[in-house]
């Protein structure tokens, strides 16, 4: 069993059922048939690069729309999958009314609001969407909603906000819970903790339960990234790839107000410079054969340390593409909780007849 330098111990203990957990942890064994299932569809709100929709797109799930307000993040989305229906528009000012039918909202709302990191304005901010989310949901009325957030929104701050989102959507008929969870449960190199909000119609209650992680430890940063460091001859790779022996602390992608190409803020680059990574920029490409010195991540290197498989695409300059891969919802994170909503949608469904 690989060692994790950081501890995950406080921050993922089993979240004991009550009224923002409603739901228990799939059973240890339980396996779900990943092929994909005809009809359950999905409009992803805030789809960014594609992290989120990689994951729902592996769990059999089908995109009746992205809808996503960045262009650089719409170019993204629009090169990797041309048949994809993506939409370029501000969420506050969208109609859903089309998308009637849709089974789930999907989508990552900006955590800007929520983050630790930031001024924690919640409600206040303008960024957040949870209310546009909300509408959204009463106009369409899926069957499920799951949306992905920083764990600060867990925070006793956010304890009346979360009560007000449960409150609305339980007057919609849905059963909400929150779940805060890591990344490196679903086999991503990272420490990425992040909470998850799952809504199912109240007759679906009893279908739903969490992913269960996995038993398989996730590859270190320098069994993750050997080859990208190596494609240009660096000799020094394999010696970096020892040193690089946990997996990476969570990457930070900024926003649009804040945040540019490189690992975080001060803590986060002493994170990475005890793996031997220089987290103050993002290279342009490998390190050269005779490369002296502490190497940078390329937004390849990054997006893979995401769990992106490497044929995925970025558009738009170096940082505009660092921002999109270090703001993504994980897929095979996503691909985890998404197979355990196709599961609980895909039970069949009850005909009473008469007599």
């Amino acid at each position: 069993m690989k060692k994790r330098s950081f501890s995950t111990t406080f921050l993922f203990r089993e979240l004991s059922k009550g009224p923002e957990n409603p739901w228990d942890t799939a059973l240890s064994g339980r396996t779900i048939n990943s092929e994909k299932c005809n009809g359950i569809t999905t409009l992803e709100l805030c789809a960014g690069a594609g992290g989120q929709a990689i994951g729902l797109e592996q769990a059999g799930l089908e995109h009746a729309g992205l809808l996503e307000i960045d262009k650089h993040a719409c170019a993204t989305l629009r090169l990797n999958r041309p048949g994809w229906n993506v939409i370029e528009q501000d969420l506050n000012t969208f109609d859903g009314t089309h998308f009637k039918g849709v089974d789930i909202i999907s989508g990552g709302l900006p955590c800007p609001p929520f983050s630790v990191a930031g001024k924690q304005l919640g409600k206040k901010d303008e960024r957040n969407l949870f209310p546009a989310m909300i509408r959204l949901v009463d106009q369409i009325r899926p069957r499920a909603v799951m949306i992905e957030n920083v764990r600060g929104i867990m925070g006793a701050v956010f304890e009346d906000y979360r009560g007000y989102v449960k409150k609305e959507l339980v007057k919609l008929g849905y059963e909400p819970g929150w779940k805060l969870m890591n990344a490196s449960d679903f086999g991503v190199p990272q420490l990425r903790p992040r909470v998850v909000f799952i809504a199912v119609q109240k007759n679906l209650t009893e279908h739903f339960s969490w992913p269960q992680p996995s038993d398989i430890p996730p590859k270190t940063v320098g069994e993750t990234l050997l080859d990208l460091m190596a494609a240009n001859g660096w000799k020094g790779a394999q010696t970096w790839a020892k040193q690089a022996n946990e997996i990476a602390p969570t990457i930070v992608g900024g926003s649009h107000k804040h945040g540019g190409p490189d690992l975080g803020p001060t803590r986060s680059r002493k994170a990475w410079a005890v793996l031997g990574v220089d987290g103050l920029g993002i290279a342009n490409e490998a390190p050269s054969a005779d490369f002296a010195g502490i190497p940078r991540l390329t937004v390849r290197m990054v997006a893979r340390l995401q769990g992106f498989q490497d044929t995925w695409q970025f558009a738009g300059t170096k940082t505009q593409m660092y921002r999109q891969v270090g703001n993504a919802f994980p897929p095979p994170f996503a691909r985890a909780v998404a197979e355990q909503l196709r599961a609980c949608l895909s039970r069949p469904r009850l005909i009473r007849v008469a007599g």
